[in-house]
């Protein structure tokens, strides 16, 4: 795997080379120290992978990952940040870049996205993953009629009109048991303790149900 370094710190730099030379089968082919510098750099040595920082004085790293990409489309690249902001994160895939670590990485983390993507997988830092899907994981859970599945409505709706489980089952061509088994997942969605509550629901919802 031929790499290019692209960071405007020069000990910053020189402490990535050591490191990405002692990972069996990379090695480092150029520095670049700007985004100018590292566009140019990709034109003429064609890295498989570019580890690029995303701030840098003047052109940021998300400039010149869009110009690599276009002028050098089959460079992967790997950014790097001292920070885990998710604008950042989705500016920088949106773009084309195929991993996004920070910098306070462990040396595996960094060459585990590096593996991934020469193999053409994306790769993300736990802390930027846990954030992008934070707001997915903590969304609130539908409640009452929205709780229940198309199926759990129409039973639902039949208990309300005085229908009997039995009645229900021969009606919708199910077993019994199955219905029994829609009504006490009906009634743990919804927070009933008692069969009447159920009921109960049903009659206050009856034009939700229809």
């Amino acid at each position: 795997m031929r790499v290019l370094i692209v960071d405007d710190h020069t000990l910053v730099r020189a402490g990535l080379c050591r490191l990405l030379q002692s990972f069996a089968g990379i090695q480092v082919i150029a520095e670049a120290s700007s985004a100018d510098e590292a566009v140019e750099m990709a034109v003429f040595h064609q890295p498989e992978l570019v580890l690029m920082d995303l701030s840098m004085p003047g052109r940021s790293g998300l400039e010149a990952l869009s110009d690599i990409r276009s002028r050098v489309p089959d460079a992967r690249i790997v950014m790097m940040s001292m920070h885990d902001d998710t604008a950042h994160v989705r500016d920088a895939l949106d773009r084309g870049a195929v991993g996004f670590i920070v910098k306070d990485a462990a040396p595996q983390e960094l060459e585990l996205a590096l593996r991934a993507a020469y193999s053409g997988q994306l790769f993300l830092s736990p802390q930027i993953s846990a954030k992008m899907l934070a707001p997915m994981l903590s969304r609130e859970r539908p409640t009452g009629v929205a709780a229940l599945s198309p199926r759990q409505r129409q039973i639902l709706r039949q208990l309300g009109n005085g229908q009997s489980t039995k009645e229900i089952a021969a009606d919708l061509g199910i077993s019994v048991k199955t219905v029994e088994t829609h009504r006490a997942r009906m009634m743990e969605a919804l927070g009933c303790r008692r069969a009447n509550d159920l009921l109960l629901f049903a009659a206050r919802h009856q034009q939700e149900l229809a």
